[in-house]
């Protein structure tokens, strides 16, 4: 993924156990004043390496709340962002071979190893080969500065609105917004000439997206909103000069902006555009495909390995899906078991308050129980909130969106009540627990309120982890007693299913040459889920190659190495400790986590 569509990535993700919780190996412990010099000699490249980030990528600065660049967006899809990003990587990896991993404690090794793949996987992004497959694909429906942007600008998100330069620094982004989106033309453009191009479906959804903005008033517009909110305390002539202000540039400029992409993708390139799905259909994409499973997952996996890991877990989940119909003692098959969920009245709710109003209660039941399997409870607040209606249609059934590190802006879980007859109850439990606490909003969370790690590891981190956790975290709804009810245990089912379902129906489209109407009816016929969030599950995966394939991979790892624990220390095992040991560092790459834990049981023996 290129450096961009990453950031989209952690935006909408994005343990105070200290780094030097972990355990030590069983070897014997090189001269302190070593380990402190090399030690001191790691966390200065750490720090300077996270400073000169943040100057490149001034987002990533502003979602911590520091506002040091809060008056710009970032240079992305120019060749100066991406060969400032590529000698960055270089420099440092070459300071980090000047320091002595074997002089280090095994903590500051793990760190030493995450920065040196996280670099390295940075270069693998930003090789000619790979842009030439990437940025000139620079927007879908699903990634895109022309749906993150509005809610960024909104003043909704927690970015501060409090003082008249904060708002003049967001007419200055403003300007740096309308320079991406005809950046984003160019690139399309020269995706074009070289024969490689979004599909059909991508592109149509982002004209009604377009569309969709373009039909409100600028006044009734997401950009609007700080003037509708500007503070008592500015002066009337700062109020009249920003209101003055904010019209023209919203009118004038974003909107003409925005108007320019519809009208190029409606008119020009819609008609070139692939009526393909897969990435194997599109030139060069069968290798950016490989590149993708290895970067998301953090393991060398294939295609062909993941699609039957998939079927395997479909037909395992379908037993026990069988188990809960007997139970309820419905007499039909099990695709008339959906059905019956799917449409039967009692599984709705009524209104968008209803549903926001469960997801309160879920989150007080959750907050009760939640200290009997964790040492350590992330301080930030979790917000719950429904999508903004713009946006809501094409986004997932829900999300998370970090708060800071200090607490002033929260953490949210985003869950999604757009055409509400479509969605069910039994899954609410489980949606909660996977966006919000202990998902997450508790992995990310601890992470950046760990001061101990250093950045990249605090606000950084890898795909295969993050969600592998969240879905992980689904699984502890068994022992706070959520799914007692068989109801509640069909919604997890469902949940556990909809992830080994991506698994089949990501590869079957990247790999095998699956359409979309293939995808939804597997998905339709494996599951309750309403068509609505079958179609943009799939719709998402032909967005956003090899995302969906680390829930699975990454979940199967940490309940892998949970079982790997349990049975070596016995009766020793305390769930509380395994958890502290598996957020206690960030989101580690796979391999490196679970070696960890091997230390981590071997040291508890």
């Amino acid at each position: 993924m290129t450096t961009l569509r990453s950031f989209f990535a952690a935006a909408l993700l994005a343990g105070t156990a200290g780094l030097n919780a972990a355990p030590a190996l069983a070897e014997a412990a090189p001269p302190v004043a070593t380990i402190q010099s090399e030690h001191d000699r790691l966390f200065a490249l750490f720090a300077a390496s996270d400073e000169a980030s943040l100057k490149r990528n001034p987002l990533s600065a502003l979602f911590r709340g520091d506002m040091r660049y809060a008056d710009r967006l970032g240079d992305y899809l120019t060749p100066e962002y991406n060969d400032a990003e590529r000698k960055a990587a270089q420099d440092e990896l070459t300071e980090l071979g000047r320091i002595n991993r074997a002089s280090l404690n095994p903590t500051d090794q793990i760190a030493y190893d995450v920065f040196k793949r996280d670099r390295h996987e940075t270069l693998k992004g930003l090789t000619p080969q790979i842009l030439a497959l990437t940025e000139v694909r620079p927007i879908n429906h699903f990634f895109g500065f022309h749906t993150f942007y509005p809610t960024l600008a909104s003043g909704n998100t927690g970015i501060p609105f409090k003082t008249v330069e904060d708002y003049e620094n967001n007419l200055k982004r403003h300007a740096d917004y309308v320079k991406l989106i005809d950046r984003s033309i160019a690139k399309f453009k020269e995706g074009e000439a070289s024969g490689v191009v979004e599909t059909k479906m991508t592109i149509r959804n982002v004209i009604e997206q377009l569309d969709t903005q373009l039909k409100l008033a600028p006044e009734d517009s997401p950009y609007w909103e700080p003037i509708k909110n500007l503070p008592a305390e500015f002066s009337q002539a700062d109020k009249d000069r920003l209101t003055a202000r904010y019209r023209e540039v919203v009118a004038g400029q974003i909107y003409p902006a925005n108007q320019r992409l519809r009208d190029y993708l409606r008119d020009q390139y819609l008609p070139k555009a692939r009526d393909t799905f897969g990435l194997a259909q599109m030139k060069g994409g069968k290798a950016l495909y490989l590149q993708q499973i290895e970067s998301t997952t953090t393991l060398p996996l294939k295609p062909d390995y993941l699609h039957k890991l998939g079927l395997g877990e479909v037909k395992r989940i379908l037993g026990e899906m069988e188990k809960v119909k007997a139970e309820v003692g419905f007499k039909g098959t099990l695709p008339e078991f959906f059905q019956f969920i799917r449409t039967d009245p009692q599984f709705k709710r009524k209104s968008r308050e209803e549903l926001t109003q469960r997801y309160y209660d879920i989150g007080k039941q959750v907050d009760a129980k939640v200290g009997t399997l964790f040492k350590v409870l992330p301080k930030a607040p979790l917000k719950i909130s429904p999508y903004e209606e713009f946006r809501e249609k094409f986004e997932a059934g829900g999300s998370y969106q970090q708060g800071t590190a200090d607490g002033s802006r929260p953490g949210t879980f985003y869950f999604n009540a757009y055409d509400l007859p479509s969605r069910t109850t039994p899954g609410e439990v489980t949606l909660y627990l996977h966006e919000g606490a202990p998902g997450h909003h508790f992995q990310i969370s601890l992470a950046q309120e760990n001061e101990a790690l250093p950045a990249f590891m605090r606000f950084g981190g890898n795909t295969a982890y993050v969600e592998g956790w969240a879905l992980y975290a689904e699984t502890l709804g068994n022992e706070m007693g959520f799914y007692k009810d068989p109801w509640s245990r069909m919604g997890t089912l469902d949940d556990e299913m909809l992830r080994a379902m991506r698994l089949v129906v990501d590869t079957g489209i990247h790999w095998k040459g699956w359409t979309r109407d293939q995808g939804i009816a597997y998905m339709l016929a494996n599951s309750s889920m309403g068509k609505t969030d079958a179609t943009a599950e799939v719709e998402r995966y032909i967005a956003i190659p090899s995302q969906a394939l680390a829930y699975k991979v990454g979940a199967l790892t940490i309940q892998r190495l949970r079982a790997k624990a349990e049975k070596a220390l016995g009766a020793k095992f305390d769930i509380r400790e395994f958890h502290n040991q598996v957020l206690g560092t960030g989101a580690l790459p796979l391999s490196v986590l679970e070696s960890k834990i091997d230390a981590w049981i071997k040291a508890s023996k």
